[in-house]
């Protein structure tokens, strides 16, 4: 069983993955996959500068990730250009990932991925769980994580899934708003959940 897990920035989609792990859960992390194909080397990396120019590869050959960031934030048509030189590359590794754990003796298997419904991704799973928090704590959040000011931050969390939809799509929603013992009890009910409907014995 894959389930995937999914949230707006800043809303603990990491921490939620790595709480599940301390369970025994394995995951694969998308955004680990999208820097995997874009390295020095990677055919997605040489089709983005041959479309986006040199000026979005670094002195050392590796991607500018600020740079290609500022063209696509606010451009439509070359956010999607983009998405189409990387999502499918990201999708034929994901299901490489995905089916290397599966062959594994494991309980069941994270996909965690923040544009798990934008990109498709969801149907490479059999249940999406979305961590939850309000759209408030997801900018203070931001603005403290990656040093923007609020202004900045809101505009990144505008640019993203509005909230309501992503958990119009949910399976299962973990609300990350509280103390990390709450969290821990979601968790550990979600895993007992995850564990039954796969007819498997509770985590030791």
């Amino acid at each position: 069983m894959i389930i995937g897990v999914t949230g707006g920035i800043a809303s603990g989609k990491s921490t939620v993955a790595r709480a599940f792990a301390a369970l025994g859960v394995p995951w694969v992390d998308a955004d680990d996959v999208a820097r995997e194909i874009v390295e020095p080397g990677e055919p997605a990396l040489a089709e983005i500068a041959a479309h986006f120019g040199a000026k979005v590869i670094a002195a050392d050959g590796r991607l500018d990730r600020r740079a290609l960031r500022a063209i696509v934030f606010d451009d439509d048509a070359e956010r999607h250009r983009l998405e189409a030189i990387t999502h499918p590359r990201v999708r034929e590794r994901l299901i490489a990932h995905l089916a290397r754990l599966e062959a594994q003796s494991v309980p069941y298997v994270l996909l965690v991925s923040p544009l798990l419904f934008e990109s498709g991704q969801a149907a490479l799973v059999d249940r999406c769980l979305v961590i939850d928090v309000p759209e408030s704590l997801q900018i203070t959040r931001t603005a403290a994580r990656d040093d923007v000011d609020e202004s900045q931050a809101r505009a990144i969390v505008a640019a993203q899934m509005p909230r309501q939809a992503r958990l119009e799509r949910a399976d299962d929603v973990i609300d990350n708003a509280a103390d990390d013992d709450a969290l821990a009890r979601q968790v550990a009910e979600l895993d007992r959940r995850y564990r039954a409907a796969a007819d498997l014995p509770p985590a030791p």
